[in-house]
């Protein structure tokens, strides 16, 4: 599977041989009669790099326990609406999503064995998750949260 979305991401090429092997004119059945295939142009190949490409790209970013699951879809269109589908969730999900983030964000506090870096990692990690569900916040409340939720001994360093 990876060796094939390697093939498929750097040379396409190199994964028709390795397909149909190096033979000069493929040939296939139509209606019980062998026909030679017609060549492709440039274009009609460079679309099919292209949505290999994609389809790679795409696989690639999924789990690999999820990875067979969408390999089936044929067109990398079908492929996204199915991940969209599959990791999106439901209106209820989704909302249940938000509220949590929304409760996470009101609660965040930073913990004295962590860095400065850390909490304010652990900080934007969770202002991404709500801009994705269309949270908006200003960067003026994200500054004072930040600085609201340092531990003590970071306290008389900071000004408010």
């Amino acid at each position: 599977m990876r060796i094939e979305q390697y093939f498929i991401m750097t040379d396409y090429s190199l994964w028709e041989v390795i397909l149909n092997g190096d033979s000069p004119a493929p040939i296939r059945v139509v209606e019980g009669v062998l026909q030679p295939v017609a060549p492709i142009t440039a274009e009609q190949k460079l679309a099919r790099k292209n949505e290999l490409k994609a389809h790679g790209t795409l696989l690639m970013a999924l789990p690999d326990k999820h990875q067979l699951k969408f390999n089936s879809h044929k067109g990398t269109k079908t492929q996204m609406k199915a991940i969209k589908k599959r990791f999106e969730g439901n209106t209820k999900t989704k909302k249940v999503q938000k509220t949590l983030l929304k409760q996470q964000y009101e609660n965040f506090t930073g913990s004295s064995s962590e860095s400065l870096d850390q909490i304010h990692d652990r900080l934007q990690k969770l202002v991404s998750q709500l801009k994705i569900h269309r949270v908006s916040l200003s960067q003026d409340d994200v500054n004072l949260k930040f600085f609201q939720s340092l531990p003590f001994k970071w306290k008389t360093h900071t000004f408010i």
